[in-house]
């Protein structure tokens, strides 16, 4: 999808509307991620801690959580917050998720501006590299 047409307005509002119901009673650090599918819809997610702190979810696995709960797709842009809503890079096992389900040329909001999930996690290993046991 061209960069020109991605709102990453209304992406960035999605994602600090998530991370407003981001549950961080420990870390106090909420986390709202946003995403535009294939097909025009936007998905969202916010972290949700545990006490357990290694059960803690993810805004990104919320995020995919909810692209499979509406039906399903790729992911074509992403865009996530920390709780002051400035732009917040997914960690490497986030960057991982979003990669399985990305769309080619998938693209995210850094830090540094637009880039590719190609930029953000070269030389990825993904479903691709299976081989079939048939």
């Amino acid at each position: 999808m061209p960069e020109h047409d991605v709102d990453w307005a209304a992406l960035r509002d999605a994602a600090v509307t998530a991370m407003e119901q981001a549950y961080a009673p420990y870390s106090k650090f909420p986390v709202g991620a946003a995403a535009l599918t294939e097909d025009g819809r936007i998905v969202s997610g916010c972290n949700v801690e545990n006490a357990s702190y290694g059960v803690t979810l993810c805004a990104e696995c919320a995020l995919v959580g909810q692209l499979h709960l509406t039906g399903g797709g790729r992911l074509a842009a992403f865009y996530c917050v920390d709780g002051q809503g400035n732009v917040l890079m997914p960690c490497g096992r986030c960057r991982q998720l979003l990669y399985e389900f990305r769309a080619p040329g998938m693209q995210l909001m850094t830090t540094q501006g637009i880039k590719t999930m190609d930029q953000v996690l070269p030389d990825a290993f993904g479903p691709e590299n299976l081989e079939e046991t048939t």
